[in-house]
């Protein structure tokens, strides 16, 4: 016969057992890894029950919200992780730190405002636009990055097998489209109307993110249609924030510091 010890227990492991059971099946992994440790601070420090669930609460959704944070920053397929901890802020000529961040609050995605970063090669414009974009996932809104030659591939392949619509519905799901690197590569003027057309579709609807190395007035060298350019500038243009970066390359610039650094080294 078991002791009278050996009852409550059991009778505490099936309870547990069954909670753990009712934990998994509503989906609530945080919720189980933490109640317990909740129940010893709930019982020592004599909570009441709102308290006790409110924590509880508080844990799943602090999980949910980290977790979402972590699946939209791999759906955004950044080439690299960059934040705006890591720029460096004197180098970034042109743009002001207090603008940066006044855009870190991600209110300009709320408001379906663009954004476009134009400036010289190498000034920084492709990290300034991962850091925002990073930010935007961190805070659970939906980014896409993708280089404007690649965009204008996927428009064109899916133009061609009869999937145009569906690309643009899922598209126009992102809560924050980056388009790097407009200008380096010219489009034919078939990719060109395709990229308007979805610019055109996402205009005050969601934001859009642009970074390139051209003027205004030079990009009809990438479209090839004097009217369409006018017409795409004048969407964009529409509510959005204009950031010009200026100087020579950054690269290079810590290319020639570091070169002459090593011939100082061997003097």
């Amino acid at each position: 016969m078991r002791g009278a010890a050996e009852v409550p227990r059991a009778n505490e492991a099936a309870r547990e057992a069954v909670i753990a059971e009712y934990l998994k099946a509503l989906k609530l992994p945080a919720f189980a890894a933490e109640y317990k440790g909740l129940v010893r601070q709930a019982r020592d420090g004599g909570w009441d029950y709102e308290d006790f669930l409110r924590e509880l609460l508080e844990v799943e959704l602090r999980s949910r919200e980290e977790r979402t944070a972590k699946r939209r920053l791999k759906e955004a397929r950044f080439p690299d992780l960059k934040t705006l901890d890591q720029l460096d802020w004197e180098a970034l000529r042109g743009i002001s730190k207090q603008k940066i961040l006044e855009l870190a609050s991600c209110e300009y995605i709320t408001k379906a405002q663009d954004v476009i970063f134009a400036g010289p090669i190498g000034t920084g414009k492709t990290h300034v636009a991962i850091s925002l974009g990073v930010e935007a996932a961190r805070r659970r809104f939906r980014v896409a990055f993708l280089r404007a030659a690649d965009l204008v591939r996927e428009l064109t392949e899916a133009r061609d097998e009869r999937t145009l619509t569906l690309l643009h519905r899922r598209l126009r799901r992102v809560d924050l489209l980056i388009l790097d690197e407009l200008g380096f590569v010219p489009f034919e003027r078939a990719g060109g109307e395709l990229l308007f057309d979805l610019l055109s579709d996402r205009h005050e609807a969601r934001s859009t993110m642009v970074t390139t190395n051209l003027s205004f007035g030079e990009w009809v060298q990438v479209f090839g249609d004097e009217k369409l350019t006018t017409a795409l500038l004048d969407r964009l243009g529409h509510h959005a924030h204009v950031l010009t970066t200026r100087g020579g390359s950054y690269r290079t610039r810590k290319r020639r510091e570091k070169s002459e650094e090593e011939q100082l080294m061997d003097v």
